[in-house]
């Protein structure tokens, strides 16, 4: 078998992901921070590891996608934390009630919006929002 027969052969949807990158699920930083996230909806206290670790690897950040998702995900965690506080306050009026839903929503499509862009290297669009 010559090198072109060995390239076909090898040619299917795992190697059509381009230079640099694996098959499957990788646990890159910002996808960990993302998992951290979401897994503080039902323990209530990774995201205080999340924010933490944005805060240690923003430093270290080797590619300018990994900025973007260290600014985007500490923006992630003080929406989340403000917004709950909020929500907690506005509990005796009634509302709080939809407020800590609303941030529990916007906490969670911003930390899957980051895993899904964390997966395929790409810089979050604009990572000083406070919105989605």
């Amino acid at each position: 078998m010559d090198d072109l027969d060995r390239m076909k052969a090898n040619s299917g949807p795992d190697t059509e992901r381009g230079p640099g990158t694996t098959p499957g699920f990788e646990f890159n930083h910002p996808t960990i921070i993302s998992l951290l996230y979401l897994a503080s909806c039902i323990t209530g206290v990774t995201a205080i590891v999340g924010v933490v670790l944005a805060y240690v690897w923003r430093g270290e950040a080797g590619g300018g996608w990994e900025r973007s998702h260290y600014q985007y995900q500490i923006n992630t965690f003080w929406i989340g934390l403000v917004g709950s506080v909020l929500g907690v306050l506005l509990l005796v009026v009634v509302i709080g009630f939809l407020v800590l839903m609303a941030v529990a929503v916007l906490v969670i499509v911003r930390s899957v919006m980051s895993l899904l862009n964390a997966q395929k290297h790409e810089p979050m669009p604009d990572p000083a929002t406070l919105w989605i």
